[in-house]
C-alpha cells in the first residue's frame, strides 16, 4: 500500500486544484471521490449545469424578444427540453472528463469511494486505510433544508439545486424559496422558458448582503421580465397533491397567513457543509458554532497535519474561493507561502443581466467608519450595452475619500462577471479609482462604463 504526502477528501473545484497544485509542487498525491465522475457539486451538479442552461435560455430569449428588432425576422423557436437536457449533460461530460485528464497528467491517484478520516495520517475508504503524511477536507456543500418542507427530487415536485436542473417536464408556474443567487439564477431560466415564476423571501430584499442600490435595480429588473416577489415571508410548510404544489407561508409585517400554488417548487434557501461520514468526532477534528470545520490562518484543523478548505469552512461558498484555498493550502504543505486575499473575492449571478461585486459595499464602507466616494456610471451612456439591448445597469465604483483607493466594485449590466476582474486587479496592486481612470479602455466595450466610474469619482464621467 502505497503512503502518500497529501491525500484531499473531495474533488470538486477545491478539492481538485488542491491535488493538482500539490502534484506540481512534487507531492505524491491522491483524492477521495466517491461520485462516479470528478468536479463536485459545481461541475456536476451546481456552476456548470446551471450555467449552460442559463446560457440556453437566454439564447430564447434573445430569438423571442430581441431578434426582430435586429431585422432577424421569423426567430421564434420553440423548446426541446430533452434536447436542451442533453446540451447540459454533455457540457459537463465534457469538463468531467477534461478533470480526469489532468489527474492522470499530473499522476494523482483517483481513490473512488467515500472517505472517513480513522485519524491524523489515516483515510479509510471501503476496507482499505490509506497512509498519508496530510490530508486536505474539501468535502464541499450540501442544500439546506428547511423545516416543514420536504424535498423530493424524484418527484420532480418540491426540488432542491439539483433537482431543478433535470425537472421531467418545464412547469407551467413554480415557485423559489429563497431570493439568493441559486434562486434566483434557477429562476430565470424557468421564467424565460415560459413557467409563471413566484420568488418568496424571508428578508425584506432579495439577494442579502448586495449593495442597496445593486438589490433595488436588480429586482426591477427581473420583475420586467416576468418574475413576481413576496418579500418579508416565512414559509412554514409545503403539500402536495394531484401533481402540483401548495406553498404556505406568513408575511412577517402583519403575520397573516396566505397559500400559493404551482406545479413545481425550488427550495433554494442556502448551502451547509457536507461533513457527514466524515469521522471528524473520532479524529477530533473541531466545528465551530454554525458546523463549519473550524481552521486556523493556514488552513489548519485543530489537527495537526489535517487541513480544510472550500464550502466546508467559513467564508462566501464559492468555487473560485475554494480553489484559491486549494492552491494556497497545497503550498503550505509543500513548505511553501500560500496566500489568499479574501478582501478581493469576486461574486457572480449570471442571469442576463449579469450581476457583480467585489470588495466592500457602500453601506460596509460607510459603517466601518471611511469616508467614500462613489462614482456610479449607467450603462444607457454606453453604446456597446445598448446595442446589446442591455442598458438599464450601471457600474459603481467605491473608492476612499482621503486616498482615493479603489474599496469596492458593484456592476449590474452586460457581461458583469468578466468586467469585475479588471477591478480585483486593480485592488490587488491598491491602484487608485483615478488609475483605472487613466488608463485607457477599447471602445466600443462594455468595459468602457467601468473607467466612466472610475471618471465620475473625480471630475466626473464624459458620457453622464
Amino acid at each position: 500500500m502505497s503512503t502518500y504526502d497529501l491525500i484531499v477528501i473531495g474533488a470538486g473545484p477545491g478539492g481538485y486544484v488542491c491535488a493538482i497544485r500539490a502534484a506540481q509542487l512534487g507531492l505524491k498525491v491522491a483524492c477521495v471521490e466517491g461520485r462516479e465522475t470528478l468536479g463536485g457539486t459545481c461541475l456536476n451538479v451546481g456552476c456548470i449545469p446551471s450555467k449552460a442552461l442559463l446560457h440556453a435560455s437566454h439564447m430564447l430569449h434573445e430569438t423571442h424578444e430581441n431578434f426582430a428588432k435586429m431585422g432577424l425576422m421569423n426567430a421564434h423557436v420553440d423548446v426541446d427540453w430533452d434536447k436542451m437536457q442533453a446540451y447540459k449533460t454533455e457540457t459537463v461530460g465534457g469538463n468531467t472528463k477534461g478533470i480526469e485528464f489532468l489527474f492522470k497528467k499530473n499522476k494523482i491517484d483517483w481513490i473512488k469511494g467515500w472517505a472517513e478520516i480513522e485519524g491524523a495520517g489515516k483515510v479509510k475508504v471501503g476496507d482499505t486505510v490509506h497512509e498519508t503524511k496530510n490530508i486536505v477536507i474539501a468535502s464541499g456543500s450540501e442544500p439546506s433544508s428547511l423545516k416543514g418542507v420536504e424535498v423530493d427530487n424524484a418527484g420532480g415536485i418540491v426540488v432542491d439545486s439539483t433537482g431543478a436542473l433535470a425537472l421531467p417536464k418545464i412547469p407551467k408556474s413554480m415557485v423559489v424559496i429563497g431570493a439568493g443567487v441559486i434562486g434566483l439564477e434557477l429562476g430565470s431560466v424557468y421564467a424565460r422558458l415560459g413557467a409563471d415564476v413566484t420568488v418568496v423571501e424571508f428578508l425584506d430584499a432579495i439577494t442579502p448582503g448586495m449593495d442597496g442600490e445593486v438589490q433595488k435595480q436588480f429586482q426591477k429588473i427581473l420583475s420586467k421580465q416576468g418574475m413576481k416577489f413576496v418579500l418579508g415571508a416565512a414559509v412554514s410548510g409545503t403539500s402536495v397533491a394531484n401533481g402540483s404544489a401548495k406553498v404556505t407561508y406568513k408575511l412577517r409585517k402583519d403575520d397573516s397567513e396566505h397559500q400559493i400554488e404551482a406545479e413545481a417548487v425550488l427550495v433554494a434557501t442556502g448551502r451547509r457543509p457536507y461533513i457527514s461520514g466524515l469521522g471528524l468526532d473520532k479524529a477530533g477534528v473541531a466545528l465551530n458554532e454554525r458546523g463549519f470545520v473550524a481552521v486556523d490562518d493556514h488552513w489548519q484543523t485543530s489537527v495537526k497535519g489535517i487541513y480544510a478548505i472550500g464550502d466546508a469552512v467559513p467564508g462566501p461558498m464559492l468555487a473560485h474561493k475554494a480553489e484559491d484555498e486549494g492552491m494556497a493550502v497545497a503550498e503550505v504543505i509543500a513548505g511553501k507561502h500560500g496566500h489568499v486575499n479574501y478582501s478581493v473575492i469576486p461574486g457572480v449571478i449570471y442571469t442576463t443581466p449579469e450581476v457583480a461585486s467585489v470588495g466592500l459595499t457602500e453601506e460596509a464602507a460607510k459603517e466601518s467608519g471611511r469616508k467614500v466616494k462613489v462614482g456610479k456610471f449607467p450603462f444607457m451612456g454606453n453604446a456597446r450595452a445598448k446595442a446589446l439591448f442591455q442598458a438599464e445597469g450601471f457600474v459603481k465604483l467605491i473608492a476612499d475619500a482621503a486616498t482615493d483607493r479603489v474599496l469596492g466594485c458593484h456592476i449590474i449590466g452586460p457581461n458583469a462577471g468578466e468586467m469585475i476582474h479588471e477591478v480585483c486587479v486593480a485592488m490587488e496592486f491598491g491602484a487608485s479609482a483615478q488609475d483605472i481612470a487613466l488608463t485607457c479602455h477599447a471602445h466600443p466595450t462594455c468595459s468602457e462604463a467601468v473607467r466612466e466610474a472610475a471618471l465620475a469619482c473625480g471630475d466626473g464621467a464624459i458620457h453622464a
